[in-house]
């Protein structure tokens, strides 16, 4: 009995292997691709692509044997393709030859590109076809798709003299743009995208009017998920002991290591080290702004979603005008708070005062304002909050500086991320211009 059992096993194993050795030439077979199009995002002229990758299905009951897989223009695009391990050598015609995808098999391609400049200011579009054809004479083809965008590239750049930055070509930043003491880099009508590790290092001043500075990753992380709303993708702007009479007019900072930090400085009562704008510091995954004993002026400002706080202020002198700090940072729960004062920082002890008028202070957790005092003497730490909503446990004791305060708990019927237009924690879009059911119309920056 055992034998006949042996026997009838060799014999299924013979036959199932003769099967799927079986290929066609029949013009009625066909391969199976998840799209007719591989959609690729926008990239950067001569800036290699991300790797894409798509399956060819061969759902049929016969092998289907390939001839040739071809790029239909060659190597004239800067696509680069893979088929099941082989690679369609631009030398060679960018085209392979008796690639096999047995029955029910499938076989994996991967793209990428390295697109030459198209001298225009615009994206443009840059397509090619991936051909695959069957020895039945049968040809299918999958249309590889991106638009490339021409970009100029700064390498560590340093600012010596006094200059201005105002392109309408993105401009990418790999390393750190330095700007050195004394000398003043005025950046206008320009968006920057930084390389992963690079930032902005300033000694001197730094102006930016209508500015965009984020990370350079133009590509998406999923389906649903673009980098540009992924926290990380550039270091941030540096404010260093040095620097002073900094000023930054409607700019947005977004997805960066951290936002914007000033070190440590002598402390001017009468001159600002920095003023903000109607500006935007957003996705941070450390904290947004950070200031170490500086003389600090916002108006109109948004600083939101950071993994550390969105405004942390040790020693100094804030002033703080009709500004939105949202705490919906979604990458982790161990989150900043969405305001933070002290008077010390590390072991140096800073006096601080805050004033802050108009403003709305919120988050998920239940208290996101957070006050740490080492010295306890009345002038080394001062404050004032005057018409703003905070997301704090009321304090009644001390209304000289709580005034006019909408005291904001969960238990409210809106609060946190009620009060916005769109907090989308899915797909990470957020809005935060004021519902129409807010409690806190009048307030925050927009």
């Amino acid at each position: 009995m055992k034998r006949i059992f042996y026997v009838l096993t060799i014999v299924c194993c013979l036959v199932a292997c003769q099967d799927d050795d079986k290929f066609s030439t029949s013009t009625g077979l066909r391969l199976t691709f998840p799209e007719d199009t591989l959609k690729m995002d926008t990239i950067f002229s001569r800036t290699p692509s991300s790797t894409y990758t798509f399956w060819v299905y061969n759902q049929n009951d016969t092998g289907i044997r390939m001839e040739r897989v071809r790029l239909r223009r060659g190597n004239q695009t800067g696509y680069r393709v893979n088929v099941d391990g082989i690679y369609l050598d631009n030398a060679n015609g960018s085209q392979t030859s008796d690639v096999e995808i047995r029955r029910n098999d499938s076989i994996l391609v991967f793209v990428e590109l390295t697109a030459s400049e198209t001298g225009q200011q615009e994206p443009v579009l840059l397509e090619d076809d991936l051909v695959f054809i069957h020895e039945s004479g049968v040809e299918q083809k999958v249309c590889l798709q991106a638009w490339v965008w021409d970009a100029k590239k700064l390498y560590s750049p340093v600012i010596s003299k006094d200059s201005v930055i105002e392109s309408s070509v993105p401009l990418i930043i790999f390393g750190d743009l330095k700007v050195e003491e004394g000398v003043t880099l005025t950046i206008r009508n320009t968006t920057l995208y930084f390389h992963d590790s690079s930032g902005l290092d300033v000694y001197g001043t730094l102006h930016t009017e209508d500015c965009v500075m984020r990370g350079d990753r133009l590509d998406d992380m999923f389906d649903y998920l673009p980098y540009d709303r992924v926290s990380g993708q550039w270091n941030g702007i540096r404010i260093r002991e040095t620097s002073k009479d900094n000023q930054f007019l409607r700019t947005e900072i977004r997805n960066p290591l951290y936002g914007v930090v000033c070190d440590s400085a002598a402390l001017d009562t009468d001159r600002y080290r920095l003023e903000m704008e109607q500006c935007v510091i957003h996705n941070c995954e450390g904290a947004g702004l950070t200031t170490v004993n500086s003389h600090i002026y916002l108006d109109h400002c948004q600083l939101t979603n950071t993994g550390g706080d969105c405004f942390a202020i040790y020693g100094g002198i804030a002033e703080i005008w009709q500004c939105t700090f949202g705490q919906f940072y979604p990458f982790s729960a161990d989150r900043g708070a969405a305001f933070r004062f002290t008077n010390f920082y590390g072991e140096s002890d800073f006096p601080v005062f805050v004033y802050c008028a108009g403003s709305i202070m919120t988050g998920y957790a239940d208290d996101v304002v957070m006050a740490e005092m080492r010295s306890e003497e009345p002038s080394s730490f001062d404050y004032e909050f005057n018409n703003c909503l905070l997301r704090t446990p009321e304090v009644e004791d001390d209304p000289d500086r709580f005034i006019d305060i909408i005291w904001e708990t969960p238990k409210d019927s809106i609060e946190g991320k009620k009060h916005f237009v769109k907090i989308d924690e899915d797909n990470l879009i957020y809005d935060f211009h004021l519902d129409s059911l807010s409690t806190a119309k009048g307030l925050g920056c927009y």
